[in-house]
């Protein structure tokens, strides 16, 4: 009877033991990333390129143990790997739609997006074209093909890309392009594109001609020349410069958002936080774009 109470006891403990250990902590279970910690893959507006491998710059120095994998693409792009759980994160020019907000309360997701800046899109034109000043009536003949005063080559980035949603809803109003409208790719190619021939006027993001410091900014600005449009309203014809942007003088303004489908707190939410506080916002400011969540005063000046 001795040995087999004891033999029993045995049992019971070494059952113990293995729940106990199927409770503990698994060693190869699949670590969560945290708001300052871990490894996510993000999808972006290809515009937007100079502007978000810096935000990533500075967000990884200041958490060194953070990690963001950014795939440039044309928006239409970056919204399906969204959906379809190729990325946390996309950073494009609109919110989200009905459409995509009705899928996801399907899945029973909340997802998380916020206006980070106003944006706007540059008209540029070879350095020989005696036209860099238009208004917006000669901005909306030459979009949708119907401007008689000169045979232009519309040239945008890409097929899908924002710029291209921008022009057809708000400037075209649905309108198809002209015909002999051409897609280049990359808005580096749009800019080598104009650079080469007289008749060619090309739509490009505006951060891509905003960086002082950046000398790739910098020999773009060089190479063409970027228009002074005049609202429909307005009195004088502008460049896409911050302040012009930021009270609405400028017409080709856009939203700059991101758009975050995360289940936790993790790291996509921590880039995010990072994107709308200060610091985010100050390297927004430095790409020219106005920011949104920055408290920006305009003062008068005299100069003599």
């Amino acid at each position: 009877m001795f040995f087999s109470l004891r033999k029993m006891n045995a049992v019971y403990l070494a059952a113990a033991i293995l729940m106990m250990a199927a409770c503990g902590p698994n060693p190869n279970a699949k670590k969560l990333d945290t708001a300052t910690e871990g490894t996510i893959r993000i999808s972006v507006d290809e515009t937007y390129k100079p502007l978000i491998d810096s935000e990533i710059k500075v967000f990884e120095s200041l958490y060194p143990k953070a990690h963001i994998i950014p795939s440039y693409k044309p928006e239409a792009e970056c919204f399906k790997d969204l959906l379809n759980d190729s990325a946390r994160m996309v950073i494009v020019t609109r919110d989200f739609n009905q459409q995509e907000l009705e899928y996801f309360k399907q899945l029973k997701i909340r997802p998380n997006s916020l206006l980070l800046a106003w944006d706007a899109l540059a008209l540029v034109v070879n350095k020989s074209n005696p036209d860099s000043i238009l208004n917006m009536e000669q901005v909306r003949g030459i979009m949708n093909g119907t401007n008689t005063d000169r045979k232009w080559q519309l040239v945008f980035d890409n097929a899908n890309s924002s710029t291209v949603r921008y022009i057809m809803d708000s400037i075209n109003m649905g309108k198809p392009l002209p015909t002999n409208t051409m897609a280049a790719k990359t808005n580096p190619e749009v800019v080598d594109y104009v650079s080469k021939n007289k008749d060619a006027i090309g739509v490009i993001g505006v951060t891509w001609i905003s960086d002082p410091a950046d000398s790739l900014s910098m020999a773009f600005t060089k190479q063409v020349s970027v228009v002074k449009l005049r609202a429909d309203n307005g009195s004088d014809f502008v460049k896409p410069y911050q302040a012009y942007i930021g009270i609405g003088t400028y017409p080709l303004k856009r939203g700059f958002f991101y758009c975050l489908k995360e289940p936790y707190h993790g790291l996509g939410t921590g880039f995010a936080t990072f994107l709308g506080s200060y610091e985010g916002q100050l390297v927004i400011k430095q790409f020219r774009l106005f920011p949104a969540r920055l408290n920006v005063v305009f003062r008068e000046a005299n100069l003599k």
